[in-house]
């Protein structure tokens, strides 16, 4: 036998046996720590879980930077908003000297099932499960093996039983919730400790010492929302023996599990790292608070009896964007159990989510993109109690306030808003006379408060005429158009109106912030505007001089120092020209090249954006992540395609990172993307067939995704300026009811 012929036959049995799968384990792609240094706004938090489950373990540091680290939070009830039961293992001859002393990280390793920090004196290793995680210590220092456990909350207390059981309890909130919620915890031990006691009196903190010659120590432990005992349960149900081993191989399976429902190759190391990093992140809320056939509900402060998933921990406006959307094609029927929770929390407060945390409604942001949410998800062909959905989109729209930040009937400002057709912006020095406005910080926002709320109404509108409901559906449509209100054609640019129906002036469409925008600036919200993007670039113009605009919002400069600009906007991080890839209103824009003729201006721009920003680094994050809201902009745009309007079933292409990438459907069917002659050059599609068919627009259905197949696109290193320019070409976006 040929030598050469040998050596391959050995490695092909090599393989066969190991599985026949040589590469290597998508967890080994996973870097929470990516992002974790903010140049302004919030870092990423290194965060281990199991996807879409209750317990979220969380070390808290100031960055990635910071060797201190507070504490490690065995619970993150809500999505960087609160933090409970702080624990840390110290070895140390004088345990009093530890009571408010950090625990100093000299090395860690961070995967989404598994985390390893080397402290002074101990090793700490977590592993988590659902509703239950394990950690075990292993000192090798000299002096006590002390363990601490902090209230991170400003109400919550400790107690033991006997010589191996920590009990705590939590309250966390509320926001605008109405009332605390309560975390509980019991956690067990290995071996026996000595010495527990309290600070003086005080119970919201307390320590305990383990002897010296135990020098591995291991402790499980349950969380729970409804009482100690359930935390108990929860624990004993997951993790009935102390076997660090067998939960971490378990967790790890999950997450192989998971990340393997899209399948990439043919990219760069670092590309591998930045898409499976944020496909991770897409899968750290909702949580499923059900615990083994009870949850407890903040929107009724009730404990439910159900063998059904209960979701919570979901801010919609970053959600409905992108990660919603990613959801319902790969977990149609988790997708389908959240948004029956929200349903569930309509029926009990009456009241339709905009954020639903774990301790309740809170008011955050602006729009009623709850039915935006669940219209896509309808349109994709996800079934769910759309009728008792629809009373409540309906009366989010028409009988309460649609003012950020505060949650209550609707007010003048919202009657206005009805008869008139936009919301009125004060001018400069006038004073608010609207006692529910918050004036410290978010004001009016006027103009985004027109746009986004034109949006989620043209949902309703669609939802209506679906339904039957005729009356409705004129209504909403008629509500769908009131963009056209802000939007001031002389500058062709979206603009505050005063309650007299007079442009505002001065007015500075880049600098001018927060009293007519969300976060954002003019040049953002110039294109909020989804559901009518035919309508808006006939507003402008015409394709030529919309392209103009967008040319223009990509090249300009910010026009005053940096410390000014951010003074006002310090959301409008991650820049190109005016474009702020940061927030999460800017992320279809790029995609809009599609709409107006250059589609080769949006694979450029793209592969610009994720290779500046999106970096495999502590810096590589440009804004808020927000619990999947951005993250899933990254694994959409490195597929190669993304939802600009959720609400139609209609992808726009971009240009993909990857020479294969596979999605694996849940209806047992794929669809790849191939990228032929794919590099950092060669990032413009010069031909495309879908199935085999030549595919001349920039464009494709969620219908056809689902179905299967393959979209092959043939990529060069000079823009096919032609290649989906045609007007006809254009993907489909206007109001047609």
């Amino acid at each position: 036998m040929n030598s050469k012929l040998f050596i391959s036959l050995g490695l092909c049995l090599t393989m066969l046996a190991c599985g026949g799968d040589s590469r290597k384990p998508l967890t080994e792609y996973v870097d929470p720590t990516i992002g974790g240094v903010s140049v302004l706004l919030e870092t990423t938090r290194q965060t281990m879980h199991l996807p879409n489950e209750m317990l979220r373990f969380v070390p808290l540091r100031n960055s990635m930077l910071d060797d201190w680290l507070d504490d490690f939070a065995l619970q993150m009830p809500n999505h960087r908003r609160h933090w409970v039961f702080g624990f840390m293992p110290f070895c140390t001859p004088d345990p009093e000297s530890v009571w408010s002393a950090p625990g100093v990280c000299n090395n860690d390793e961070t995967h989404p099932y598994y985390y390893r920090a080397q402290l002074d004196g101990v090793m700490f290793e977590f592993a988590p499960a659902k509703k239950s995680s394990i950690v075990r210590m292993t000192f090798n220092g000299d002096g006590q093996h002390t363990m601490r456990f902090r209230s991170r909350t400003p109400i919550g207390f400790y107690d033991h039983e006997g010589n191996r059981v920590v009990t705590g309890t939590a309250e966390f909130g509320p926001f605008e919730c109405k009332e605390n919620m309560t975390a509980y915890l019991y956690a067990e031990f290995d071996c026996d400790m000595h010495d527990i006691h309290y600070p003086g009196e005080d119970t919201k903190h307390l320590m305990l010492t383990a002897d010296e010659g135990a020098r591995t120590v291991t402790m499980r432990y349950g969380i729970s929302y409804i009482s100690v005992e359930q935390a108990r349960d929860n624990m004993k149900q997951e993790i009935p023996a102390f076997d660090f081993d067998r939960v971490k191989k378990d967790a790890k399976k999950t997450w192989e599990k998971r990340l393997g429902q899209i399948e990439v190759s043919g990219g760069t190391d670092a590309h591998m790292r930045t898409f499976y990093t944020a496909l991770y992140r897409c899968s750290e809320r909702m949580v499923d608070i059900n615990e083994y056939g009870r949850f407890f509900s903040a929107w009724d402060r009730q404990v439910h009896e159900s063998d059904e998933p209960f979701y919570v921990d979901n801010w919609v406006w970053d959600t409905h964007i992108a990660l919603e959307p990613l959801q319902t094609i790969l977990n149609p029927e988790m997708e389908v159990q959240k948004i029956n929770s929200f349903i569930e929390m309509y029926k009990e407060s009456g009241v339709m989510p905009r954020f639903a945390l774990t301790s309740g409604e809170w008011a955050g942001m602006t729009g009623n993109f709850t039915a935006v949410w669940m219209w896509d998800a309808w349109q994709k062909g996800l079934r769910f109690d759309m009728e008792t959905a629809y009373e409540g989109f309906r009366k989010n729209s028409l009988e309460r306030s649609l003012l950020p930040w505060y949650s209550g009937p609707a007010t003048p400002l919202d009657s206005f808003y009805t008869e008139h057709g936009y919301f009125p912006a004060l001018r400069p020095g006038e004073p608010e006379t609207v006692p529910q406005v918050d004036t410290n910080w978010e004001r009016r926002q006027a103009v985004s408060l027109t746009t986004v709320n034109s949006y989620s109404d043209w949902c309703i509108a669609k939802i209506a005429q679906m339904l039957g409901k005729t009356e409705d559906e004129q209504l909403f449509t008629e509500r769908s158009k009131f963009y056209r209100n802000v939007f001031r054609e002389d500058h062709s640019m979206m603009w505050p109106k005063d309650a007299n129906g007079e442009w505002v002036e001065p007015f500075n469409p880049m600098h001018d912030g927060r009293a007519y925008f969300t976060e954002n600036n003019a040049y953002i919200f110039n294109w909020d505007v989804k559901h009518d993007l035919k309508g808006l670039i006939g507003l402008m113009g015409g394709r030529e001089k919309a392209e103009a605009k967008l040319d223009e919002l990509f090249h300009m400069g910010i026009g005053t120092p940096k410390f000014r600009f951010y003074n006002v906007l310090p959301d409008a991080t991650g820049l190109m020209g005016m474009f702020q890839m940061g927030n999460e209103p800017s992320f279809h824009i790029p995609y809009l090249y599609d709409y107006v003729g250059s589609p080769w201006k949006a694979q450029k721009y793209l592969h610009s954006l994720i290779d500046t920003y999106f970096i495999d680094s502590y810096l590589g994050m440009p804004g808020d992540e927000d619990g999947g809201g951005m993250s899933a902009f990254v694994v959409f745009t490195m597929m190669g395609f993304f939802p600009v309007t959720p609400g139609t079933t209609t992808y726009a292409i971009g240009s993909p990172f990857f020479e294969k990438t596979t999605l694996h459907l849940p209806n047992g069917k794929t669809f790849t993307v191939k990228a032929k002659n794919l590099s950092q050059e060669n990032k413009f599609i010069q031909s495309a067939r879908l199935n085999g068919k030549t595919l001349d627009k920039p464009w494709f259905t969620h219908e056809e995704l689902m179905a299967g197949g393959i979209l092959e696109l043939t990529m060069g290193c000079q823009p096919n300026k032609t290649w989906g320019s045609a007007p006809e070409a254009a993907p489909p976006s206007e109001i047609t009811l």
